[in-house]
């Protein structure tokens, strides 16, 4: 691979964080720009721009500065540029940062086409566990830049047994308190503090509910909210780090 650069470059297509767009040029110059770089021919360019101009639904707005286009056209744009010269390999960090639900909801939609349609291989970064749980066939958790968890969602979820009881506080001050509360009550296992969140497992949560809330009272914690919810991708975050997601990096590939 190291003896063949310029095929592994023309291999992938890379989308970063940052937008690549040059909102001076049109959304059509920018493209052109782009598939220079990879030289490809000028016949070749034109037909693969109009599609992907199509594709993502920007035929419109192609011959207009990208500078007044909405934040979501732009992105779409982004992915476009890096589709150009049909790679391999997609990698994608954090497209749907700073975006609207409207937006981001669409630009899932288009990665998942391009995962399931598209034969491309698809490595993203993103810090939405939703995102994550919508799109990723395989995922790794990394914290402080160390692989913690890895698998398919489904699968990391399987391993938390039981629902989870996630108890807000009044203040975080009563963390403490409150673990060692819930460290007590039967058929609870290892409570988590995360602030003024305290939350725990168990089997049939709901009907554990008004032993919590009657045990925390008793011992003078003062509680805000208590919710009961399926295992997610937060609660699989949490079991593996001791801690509620934070936006920090959380890589899945398709």
């Amino acid at each position: 691979v190291l003896q063949h650069p310029d095929r592994v470059r023309r291999a992938i297509g890379v989308v970063g964080q940052r937008s690549s767009v040059d909102p001076a040029a049109t959304g059509r110059e920018n493209l052109v720009l782009q598939g220079q770089m990879f030289g490809i021919g000028a016949a070749e360019l034109r037909n693969r721009i109009d599609g992907m101009f199509e594709r993502f639904n920007l035929t419109d707005a192609a011959d207009r500065l990208a500078g007044t286009w909405s934040g979501g056209m732009r992105r779409k744009l982004d992915v476009a540029m890096g589709l150009i010269n049909h790679p391999r390999v997609l990698f994608l960090d954090e497209p749907t940062t700073g975006l609207d639900p409207e937006a981001r909801a669409e630009l899932w939609s288009e990665v998942a086409t391009l995962s399931r349609d598209g034969g491309l291989a698809i490595l993203l970064t993103t810090h939405y566990l939703e995102e994550a749980d919508h799109l990723a066939d395989h995922l790794a958790i990394v914290d402080h830049g160390r692989i913690v968890a890895e698998g398919t969602p489904e699968a990391l979820k399987s391993e938390l047994h039981g629902d989870a009881i996630h108890i807000v506080l009044d203040s975080p001050a009563g963390g403490q308190a409150a673990a060692s509360v819930l460290s007590r009550i039967d058929g609870l296992a290892a409570p988590v503090i995360d602030g003024a969140r305290v939350s725990a497992r168990a089997d049939h949560a709901a009907s554990r509910v008004p032993a919590v809330l009657s045990a925390l009272d008793v011992a003078g914690v003062a509680v805000a909210t208590v919710t009961v919810a399926r295992p997610s991708l937060d609660d699989v975050y949490l079991s593996h780090t001791g801690r509620a997601f934070r936006p920090e990096a959380l890589e899945i590939a398709r």
